[in-house]
């Protein structure tokens, strides 16, 4: 299957001349003079246009509101001062006012000489025949598509990479624990084989229509969302990109995040690169007064949008606060601080503004850099963000104490404020809207006991066993939700209020679209406490999917988890095999598969290894096969 690289972001298409046919019948070889005035003109308005554009340009130093600087940061092989990609340690340093007076200036001379020179030849331009500019055109044209190609096809250069360990083994030795792993490894094929016979090209398949499903904001990508899992069974396919307005948070997680990982464990280099030709056409979402990306972005022309209902036109705290490890690595593998610098802008913006009662509301509008409806949850709209702060301070061999400080934080502030015990003894996480606590907890809230255990080493006040606990206790009630249904499957969201407790009230939230959440949790838990209820809830929820998710061309999610003759929705999401059934395999697996001191996983499951800074090789083929 081929592979069209993507655009560079530098690459231009150029139109063709439109010069129409002759007002009459004969052709001339030249422009008459009146048309050679018209296009002098309209160059001259255009050069008018663009010295005025110059010359009224806003004053810098007027704007420092969201001039946040960077404080001293490690980050490994780049030379801020040098650009360059060797070996090493290098410290970021606040802007340097003389040296950015004197670039500005450069600039500025740059730009009238580059002006000056571009009159000259428009001038030069019209005294050519037609024929000559077609000409000209054709052969700027080809040079274009040329240049394109050599660069998306040149190898990017080579960095220090982490020792990788742990990217096969994990094999149980308990013959009852291989033989649910086995199973899960079955589940796996089953969904991935009719993925690949019905949906290929799509993001998503339709198991009981047997067709591709593509929802509009993740573009027209193939098989990126699939890659890291399929590593682990030693499963490789191509990728595809496609130009389209994509979500910018679910293009990073899936297929940044997958390509990323593929490249770790396959030492594959067309991932990495892949990698980074879509994480350069997400740049321009970044263009906002306040760096505070857009929700949404087109990777053709780069313009950028936030979703019409998501409070005055604000972006999405879970969405713009979920893009740190991958951005990290981005920068890291090829030696570009741009993407470091996107996101500790963001960090940086965050740590300025005032949170009312410690807490971070979802909405922030990227135009004022103001809050926006103030409403903060851990499930959906803020999870993944909470999980970053955390994750980012794993991930920098946690030497990252400010990443580790804003966690500390955060969660210090949700429970005290957010996390409450029902009168039947569960302890769940509400919801802050307008100054009051609801009382509901959804099923992506449920990813938080698994986030308090990763957490718990570490946390201040030596309160490891605190935390540890609290995420035990979220898994109870995230299993009881789970429990109480007919089918043994958790709903998208379930209320705490008086008699009703872990239970669905509205029919609009008893759905189950094989979410990972719960599992995720179990699956951490495991890992910190080898407690065997977790092997035995996960192997409960994987028998319900099995059982009522399971249709001839897939998995389905179903509409009402508290009716036994299940409706299915036709939708098998690819998180289901990026996450559901990934962790179940993590669950039944050794720890010795991609141990946590090496690995961080991202919110989409890829796996990213820890950047230890004293552990890497100049090796340009780091994985194990």
């Amino acid at each position: 299957m081929t592979t069209p690289a993507l655009l560079p972001l530098s690459g231009r298409r150029i139109p063709p001349l439109n010069l129409g046919p002759p007002s009459f019948p004969h052709h001339r070889a030249t422009l008459r003079l009146s048309e050679k005035f018209i296009l002098l003109l309209i160059l001259s308005a255009f050069i008018t246009l663009c010295f005025g554009a110059f010359f009224f340009l806003p004053d810098s130093s007027k704007h420092k509101r969201f001039d946040l600087g960077l404080e001293d940061v490690l980050i490994p092989h780049v030379d801020a001062g040098k650009g360059a990609k060797n070996p090493g340690v290098f410290l970021i340093h606040g802007p340097d006012e003389h040296r950015h007076r004197e670039e500005e200036e450069r600039l500025r001379n740059k730009i009238r000489a580059d002006h000056e020179k571009a009159l000259e030849e428009a001038k030069e331009k019209l005294r050519k025949s037609r024929e000559e500019i077609r000409a000209e055109i054709q052969t700027e044209k080809n040079k274009v598509v040329q240049e394109m190609k050599i660069k998306e096809n040149k190898p990017l250069p080579p960095v220090p990479i982490p020792n990788l360990v742990g990217i096969s083994g994990g094999d149980p030795e308990d013959s009852d624990i291989r033989e649910k792993r086995e199973k899960i490894k079955e589940m796996m094929k089953h969904a991935w084989d009719n993925y690949r016979t019905y949906g290929w090209g799509h993001n998503e398949l339709r198991p009981i229509a047997r067709k591709g499903h593509s929802p509009n904001i993740f573009g027209k990508f193939t098989f990126s969302n699939y890659i890291s899992i399929f590593y682990l069974y030693l499963l490789k396919q191509d990728v595809t990109f496609k130009n389209s307005e994509v979500s910018v948070f679910e293009v990073n997680i899936r297929f940044i995040g997958g390509l990323l990982a593929a490249y770790y464990l396959s030492g594959e280099e067309i991932f990495k690169i892949k990698a980074v030709q879509l994480a350069e056409k997400l740049l321009p979402a970044f263009n906002t007064p306040t760096g505070i990306p857009w929700a949404m972005v087109n990777l053709k022309s780069g313009v950028g949008r936030n979703w019409g209902w998501a409070s005055a036109g604000s972006s999405i705290l879970a969405e713009f606060g979920t893009l740190h490890m991958e951005f990290m690595h981005l920068s890291y593998l090829t030696g570009d601080l741009i993407y470091y610098k996107k996101v500790m802008h963001i960090r940086k913006l965050l740590q300025k503004m005032d949170r009312p009662n410690g807490l971070y509301p979802n909405y922030l509008n990227p135009r004022t850099g103001r809050w926006g409806q103030y409403h903060t949850s851990v499930g959906g709209l803020g999870d993944s963000f909470y999980e970053y702060l955390l994750k980012a301070w794993l991930m920098s061999d946690k030497t990252d104490h400010e990443a580790r400080k804003m966690y500390d934080d955060a969660i210090e502030a949700i429970e005290k404020h957010l996390i409450k015990k029902s009168r039947g003894g569960l302890v769940f996480i509400g919801e802050w809207k307008n100054g009051h606590l609801e009382k509901k907890m959804g099923h992506l809230a449920c990813f938080a006991g698994g986030m308090f255990a990763l957490g718990a080493d570490g946390s201040r006040t030596d309160k490891a066993g605190h935390y540890l606990e609290l995420g035990a206790e979220i898994a109870r009630t995230c299993h009881e939700s789970y429990d109480r249904t007919a089918l043994k499957l958790g709903p998208e969201s379930f209320k705490f209020d008086g008699a009703v407790e872990a239970v669905a009230v509205r029919q609009a939230e008893k759905y189950y679209i094989l979410r990972p959440e719960v599992i995720e949790t179990y699956w951490y838990l495991w890992r910190f406490t080898h407690d065997p209820r977790y092997r035995q809830w996960g192997w409960e929820a994987a028998l319900a999917i099995e059982k009522y998710c399971r249709v001839s061309g897939g998995f389905s999610g179903v509409k009402d988890v508290y009716s036994s003759t299940p409706t299915h929705d036709d939708v098998q999401q690819s998180f289901f095999l990026a996450e559901t059934l990934k962790y179940l395999y993590l669950l039944f697996s050794g720890d010795d598969l991609l141990p946590l001191d090496h690995w961080v996983f991202n919110t989409e499951a890829h796996p990213l290894p820890v950047l230890h800074l004293a552990n890497t090789t100049l090796s340009g083929n780091p994985a194990v096969r």
